[in-house]
């Protein structure tokens, strides 16, 4: 082999080692995305699975809450915590329809061990309802439901009404006193500046847009008196009879509750008359009405002489003190454990249990024990005389601080998403329901 030969060998060589070096820099490069997207997709599985892990770890603080305190009304059916005088209805409110938030609370509420709902009287909402139900028994297997109860009119009734005002009539410098006093946040305004020609294009006062959130306001009426120029009316309603009957047809359907004002009872007859064989439906009638002084156990009387042809359930008188107002102070249940003090002082109480609601808040049990009035029993009777109490305004006010912060951060969510959150609302919905169940809470 000559010398030429020999050195052409070894350049060819060489050039064959970089020829090498270069494809396999080619193929490193080709392969670099592959590379970079599979260690993407790595690091977004361990993403999910930390927050997998953090999700199940939240939804097991909930159900060692739960299973720390016993929740015994989960296993005790809702009449039996009448007799006892331990019974507890969440109000989510007769006019209140906001889907998302009754879910909330319905699911919230039930895993606290409320024997019973109360809701409006619309197919959408009791759905909403049930659904909360069904989420709680799927986190903590419920051995009972809690009763569904729609609440209806017979006639006019503050439970039963809307606020109502057009913004664009609002002075563009109003404080909106109505926003800022509204407890259910109903209440949306927006200042939308006002293109004026003789300010040479420039912004010039405004107009409001918004107003009432239909679905939100449950008629408390706070906005009325604060409103600087007399723009917002109450809007009242009467249920649907007839749509009411086919509701208490379901199955999701449990309890009916109707209002009225206790001055005279035809109207309570005919909203009873067209109701119809759809009462044999339920399992609980129950009629919410205030004291109107010395006719009051009169007209129960009257009222259950009424029903009583064709009642095939319990039946319980709620005494509504003052309605839609235990968010306000620790005074606002006075006037309903007065009531009950009347009721159980007289020896020929109308027939039904008794159940406190209109301004109950978290003072409520307190004053029922100083009355003597908390789980006692009369004459050696198995029942209560007083069956337990209603939440509403307060209820929704101490788990609310909770929701409003979710949707504060993610919008409009399903609270179970979030368990810390949901673990936040229930430890706050178990202290109020913990002073009738007389759960001992552990924090």
């Amino acid at each position: 082999m000559t010398r030429e030969d020999a050195r052409a060998i070894t350049i060819g060589n060489a050039l064959d080692l970089r020829l090498k070096i270069l494809d396999d820099r080619f193929q490193m490069a080709l392969s670099f995305p592959c590379n970079a997207s599979l260690y993407l997709q790595q690091q977004q599985h361990q993403e999910v699975k930390e927050k997998q892990r953090n999700y199940n770890k939240g939804l097991q603080a909930v159900k060692n809450l739960i299973n720390t305190i016993g929740i015994p009304s989960i296993s005790v059916s809702p009449n039996e915590s009448l007799r006892k005088g331990n019974w507890v209805k969440l109000i989510c409110g007769a006019s209140f329809e906001d889907i998302v938030d009754i879910r909330n609370l319905s699911l919230i509420y039930t895993l606290a061990g409320v024997d019973c709902i109360d809701c409006a009287a619309d197919e959408s909402v009791v759905t909403a309802v049930n659904e909360g139900i069904d989420v709680a028994g799927e986190i903590v297997g419920l051995l009972r439901r809690p009763w569904v109860m729609i609440s209806v009119n017979d006639d006019e009734d503050l439970h039963f009404r809307k606020a109502e005002f057009d913004p664009e009539d609002c002075p563009h410098d109003c404080s909106r006193p109505c926003e800022m006093v509204c407890p259910a946040n109903a209440i949306s305004l927006e200042l939308i500046p006002r293109e004026d020609k003789s300010t040479h294009g420039k912004a010039a006062f405004g107009k409001f847009q918004g107003g009432v959130i239909t679905e939100r306001c449950y008629g408390c009426g706070r906005c009325i008196p604060v409103c600087p120029y007399d723009k917002i009316r109450a809007v009242t309603y009467v249920r649907n009879a007839a749509e009411t009957a086919q509701l208490l047809k379901r199955s999701e359907v449990d309890a009916v509750e109707i209002h009225t004002s206790g001055r005279q009872t035809d109207y309570f007859e005919e909203l009873w008359n067209r109701l119809g064989d759809s009462i044999w439906h339920v399992k609980l009638v129950a009629v919410s009405l205030p004291y109107i002084g010395n006719s009051t156990v009169s007209t129960m009387n009257k009222i259950f002489s009424i029903m009583d042809p064709r009642l095939s359930c319990y039946n319980l008188w709620q005494l509504d003190g003052r309605p839609m107002s235990g968010d306000i102070g620790k005074g606002a249940t006075r006037e309903a454990i007065s009531f009950s003090v009347h009721l159980a002082a007289l020896r020929d109480r109308p027939h039904g249990f008794l159940q406190l609601a209109g301004g109950t808040n978290l003072q409520t049990v307190d004053g029922l024990k100083k009355a003597g009035l908390f789980q006692t029993t009369e004459n050696g009777s198995q029942q209560a005389l007083i069956g337990g109490v209603a939440y509403g305004g307060y209820a929704r006010k101490i788990v609310g601080r909770v929701l409003s912060q979710i949707q504060s951060h993610y919008g409009l969510m399903n609270i179970e998403d979030h368990p810390d959150h949901l673990l936040d609302a229930l430890r706050e919905a178990l202290t109020l329901v913990g002073t009738v169940k007389c759960y001992n809470i552990p924090y």
